[in-house]
């Protein structure tokens, strides 16, 4: 039995494109391994740390083996639990809209709290290793505009490129993705065919995940 974190990154519910696509991708999921533990987190409802000085402080003291003190290591310690909660899973989906050509600053608060030297990536004089290591995770991605490669636009998505070498930093390389875009483009019939062909995507990629 394998456990699965479904991390929703919009505060539109239903309404969010990327979370209807990625829900139809949940559902194919949950038929299939019915027997497997799927836990859903909403980063806009969530109560995550905040990222402060005592939380920078905790993450130096590590970084240059320092004490901690009280202060410093409360706050440190809530961001361990949060680390060790998105370590315990064994595969993950997320729901990621584009804001502003990039992603929701709730997610990238979280990506902020859980990758931290010697949790989820240490520093050698090889280089960075990653050691969220042999664990999938699918992205749906949705935007309102188009930014494929090789377009006058691609230079603007800083949505999958941040998002994907974040991931890659703390150790995954099973990385599967699912684009829904345009969402605003074309005529409301359009998009809602597309989108219907990027939930029939996902079912088809949530079979073999």
């Amino acid at each position: 039995m394998a456990k699965v974190l479904y991390i929703q990154t919009s505060p539109r519910g239903q309404r969010s494109t990327s979370i209807q696509v990625a829900d139809a991708f949940v559902d194919a999921y949950r038929a299939k391994h019915p027997a497997d533990k799927m836990e859903t987190l909403n980063l806009f409802t969530a109560a995550l740390p905040s990222f402060d000085g005592l939380t920078i402080n905790g993450k130096y003291n590590i970084m240059h083996g320092k004490a901690f003190t009280a202060g410093e290591k409360k706050a440190w310690d809530a961001v361990v639990r949060l680390i060790e909660h998105f370590k315990s899973f064994d595969k993950y989906v997320m729901a990621v809209p584009m804001w502003n050509f990039g992603i929701p600053y709730r997610l990238k608060h979280y990506l902020d709290l859980i990758i931290q030297p010697t949790y989820t990536f240490n520093v050698s004089d090889k280089g960075y290793e990653g050691l969220v290591k042999n664990k999938p995770v699918a992205v749906i991605y949705a935007r309102g505009g188009s930014y494929a490669k090789g377009s006058p636009t691609e230079a603007y998505d800083l949505q999958t490129k941040y998002l994907e070498l974040a991931l890659g930093f703390i150790g995954f390389t099973d990385v599967r993705s699912i684009l829904v875009d345009p969402t605003l483009g074309g005529s409301a019939e359009d998009v809602e065919k597309m989108v219907a062909e990027r939930k029939r995507q996902a079912a088809k990629l949530a079979e073999a995940f």
